[in-house]
């Protein structure tokens, strides 16, 4: 947790009229206290949800809550223009995909349906939308990030493919990764440059799937022969890119 994120229900107004920060669930509380160590008069580094990145001194801690003063000083850092669609993986994959994804500055996520989709992933407690937040927050955190990405979905390909990416093609260039693609990934674009960036599932998109893609006018693309995990190649592609 290299930044201490705060929502808007967890500001008060002290008696003396200072405005405050008050963390009292179980998870952030064991954190400063097991890998922070954390003492009263030292200060750490505190960020609002949406917001603002700051200081804030720990005035007092206890087992059940710690209490901060807040002063923010700067925005957090630019995002990426890109659009992720990511064929949902297995749930420990989509968790760890999430987290990547927030960490590396992805504000907008579609998590898609395709062939080699298990059904049994759509039922999976990954996709509540607390535990969606949750790991959205465990990536913001580890970089120092306020502002929450945006994640939806589309359970239904070929409707996705024919009534909504044109409309999010219109404005950017779309990228599908394929091993079998002749396209090298482009390598060391501007943040700013808008995306939008396909990644299938373990198996990858079946032919008609990236027929269909392509026909939409996304670009197939490819990082070398080796076939790499979901959020490994997550990873690689942005990192390739941006």
């Amino acid at each position: 947790m290299n930044l201490i994120l705060f929502s808007p229900t967890d500001t008060f107004i002290s008696s003396d009229g200072e405005s405050r920060v008050r963390i009292s669930d179980a998870r952030r509380l064991a954190h400063l206290h097991q890998v922070h160590r954390a003492q009263e008069g030292k200060t750490y580094r505190l960020g609002e949800l949406n917001g603002a990145i700051g200081r804030g001194e720990l005035l007092t801690l206890t087992e059940q809550a710690a209490e901060f003063s807040f002063v923010a000083e700067h925005q957090p850092p630019a995002a990426l223009d890109v659009h992720v669609l990511l064929a949902l993986p297995r749930p420990r994959m989509l968790a760890r995909s999430l987290e990547n994804m927030a960490a590396l500055g992805v504000k907008r996520i579609t998590l898609i349906n395709t062939a080699r989709v298990e059904k049994s992933f759509w039922q999976s407690p990954e996709l509540r939308k607390e535990k969606i937040t949750q790991h959205l927050q465990l990536g913001l955190e580890q970089c120092c990030d306020t502002i929450m990405p945006q994640v939806d979905s589309a359970q239904r390909f070929k409707p996705f493919v024919e009534d909504q990416l044109p409309a999010l093609l219109a404005e950017r260039r779309g990228l599908v990764a394929d091993p079998s693609a002749t396209l090298p990934c482009p390598r060391g674009l501007p943040a700013a440059t808008p995306l939008l960036l396909a990644i299938g599932p373990e198996g990858g998109f079946i032919d008609y799937e990236l027929t269909q893609l392509q026909q939409a006018g996304v670009e197939g693309i490819q990082l070398g022969p080796r076939i790499l995990r979901v959020e490994t190649a997550v990873v690689a592609l942005l990192a390739r890119l941006y």
